[in-house]
């Protein structure tokens, strides 16, 4: 049974979660690429408040296509986490503590994740018109110069992911590669 996760995160949630898990989110998460996230660190760098206060909030790695007509957003799949892997650390130690993507984090990402105590979940990567049934509002709030890159602001209901790495060090990928690995006979 997925646990269901009230969003911002409140500190006893992000305790209580272990890779994994699976879980259905509510509440507002915020979408962001890789130029949004150069931009939010550039801006902190020169001592410039962000779009949106980040304390707390989870940040969707996703590349939305255009609604169609009658429609909150298109399509709205996860793109791949690596990018975000070298503004990360800052955004999380300013207070960001959920991320959803899909694909694995660098080594200094999750040491920021167990550090500020944050989590990483995967989406299901090939279902974002799945997906996008779980976003019940949509509006773009920063940087809408970029486009498909602009940081927009989701309402989401029963959004489905999977805890890949937790505070406590642990990564899904990891698990599941070390669990099929071949091991010789002796």
């Amino acid at each position: 049974m997925p646990k269901e996760i009230r969003l911002p995160f409140k500190e006893a949630v992000i305790k209580s979660l272990r890779t994994g898990d699976e879980v259905l989110l509510y509440g507002i998460i915020y979408a962001a690429r890789d130029a949004a996230h150069k931009r939010m660190v550039e801006s902190l760098e020169k001592g410039q408040d962000l779009p949106f206060d980040i304390r707390g909030q989870t940040i969707y790695f996703m590349a939305p296509s255009p609604a169609k007509p009658g429609q909150v957003i298109g399509s709205a799949g996860p793109t791949t986490s690596g990018r975000m892997d070298v503004y990360s650390p800052r955004l999380i130690a300013e207070g960001l503590k959920g991320m959803i993507g899909k694909g694995n984090r660098s080594p200094e990402v999750k040491e920021a994740m167990k550090k500020h105590q944050a989590v990483y979940f995967a989406a299901i990567g090939g279902a974002g018109a799945l997906i996008s049934r779980s976003i019940k509002s949509a509006e773009v709030i920063a940087y809408a110069d970029l486009g498909a890159e602009a940081i927009m602001k989701l309402e989401v209901e029963d959004f489905p992911a999977t805890v890949i790495n937790d505070i406590y060090g642990g990564d899904l990928y990891q698990e599941g590669k070390a669990k099929y690995q071949y091991r010789k006979q002796e």
